[in-house]
């Protein structure tokens, strides 16, 4: 018996060494490493870091991504007494799944031509996320330009919790500010970091115990599944939450922006392609409190609503991702690339 179950622990570790071995050719997804080297309310890559980001278990848009000198995902490094403009939001301004020449930061340095663009991402993150890149990038850097791309979910996501935060957020029951716990990674993930296999199924499959473990409870008790949270498709109020987001993000980036602030708010891409306009109460919010803050907002539903007009094409990368697609990011840094020349313009 003893010798029949070492046999089957043998051919097992056998059979995940050769699946190992197989992974590490494929364009599995690579750790990023990131943590909180550069700032203490940043989360950034190590400088100079290389990694491969891949979709699905069939390892669907496989790329290879750097980062610069200081550990931001960007085809340039940062030098501080430039014109350049910084390029800030979350993974749809990293777009690690399309190539290089078509992410947003090359695409908006292709539309402003000799002005350099420096792409801020943060996957994960959420708008007072991009106050703190803001603020960093002031400090450092001397930017005074600054184009922040705003997915319709970023302002609830500011709440403590919700999983999109890297450092400052609300708290979920007075909505006032707060910061999430710095988390070190343990010894076991850090090993398990150099396994293709472990990544595979993290990253590609997404196996995760805590994962596995929620579902199991919410089919055990269907009736304490969480509802749909408020802002998707078709919404018509502006929650509190929203709101207050909002105000602190203003609040926060006030002393460190001397030039110009451009929001740009994706549009509701589900309602273009049915070919239905319906007013955005959060459009009208962030609107006036740009205005009243010298910013600038940029609802691109119009833009998008235009484009699928004019061409009936789609701008996801695909019904599996809803990031822009080299469509999507075309409109939307065109849209930008285009406030900040107007202003350039009428600038003394």
């Amino acid at each position: 018996m003893a010798r029949r179950l070492g046999m089957f622990f043998a051919g097992v570790a056998l059979a995940l060494a050769l699946l190992e071995l197989v992974l590490q050719l494929l364009p599995v997804s690579t750790a990023t490493r990131s943590g909180r080297t550069l700032d203490p309310l940043l989360v950034t890559y190590p400088p100079h870091h290389q990694w491969q980001s891949a979709t699905g278990w069939d390892l669907r848009n496989a790329q290879r991504l750097q980062s610069n000198n200081y550990g931001f995902s960007a085809t340039r490094d940062f030098h501080a007494g430039t014109d350049a403009v910084a390029l800030i939001g979350d993974s749809m301004i990293e777009a690690s799944m399309l190539a290089s020449r078509d992410r947003p930061e090359a695409q908006l340095q292709r539309a402003l031509g000799d002005r350099p663009v420096y792409a801020m991402s943060g996957p994960g993150s959420s708008i007072l996320d991009y106050a703190e890149r803001i603020r960093w990038a002031s400090q450092t850097l001397g930017v005074r330009d600054f184009v922040v791309l705003l997915e319709r979910g970023d302002l609830r996501q500011a709440i403590c919790g919700s999983g999109n935060n890297h450092g400052p957020c609300l708290d979920p029951l007075t909505l006032k500010p707060s910061q999430v716990q710095v988390q070190q990674a343990s010894v076991v993930k850090r090993v398990l970091r150099h396994s293709a296999l472990a990544q595979y199924l993290s990253g590609q499959i997404m196996l995760s115990p805590t994962r596995f473990w929620q579902q199991a409870i919410q089919q055990a008790h269907p009736e304490g599944r969480p509802q749909p949270l408020r802002g998707s498709s078709g919404m018509q109020s502006v929650g509190p939450e929203e709101v207050q987001a909002a105000e602190e993000f203003f609040k926060r980036v006030a002393p460190f922006v001397p030039g110009q602030l451009i929001l740009l708010l994706d549009g509701d891409r589900v309602q273009v392609y049915k070919g239905a306009a319906q007013a955005s109460p959060r459009a009208e919010m962030l609107g006036k409190l740009a205005q009243l803050h010298g910013a600038q907002l940029l609802d691109l539903e119009p833009s998008f609503r235009s484009s699928y007009e004019a061409l009936g094409l789609k701008f996801e990368v695909g019904p599996y991702d809803a990031h822009y697609n080299r469509l999507g990011v075309e409109v939307a840094m065109g849209a930008a690339a285009e406030a900040l020349k107007q202003k350039a313009q009428t600038s003394p």
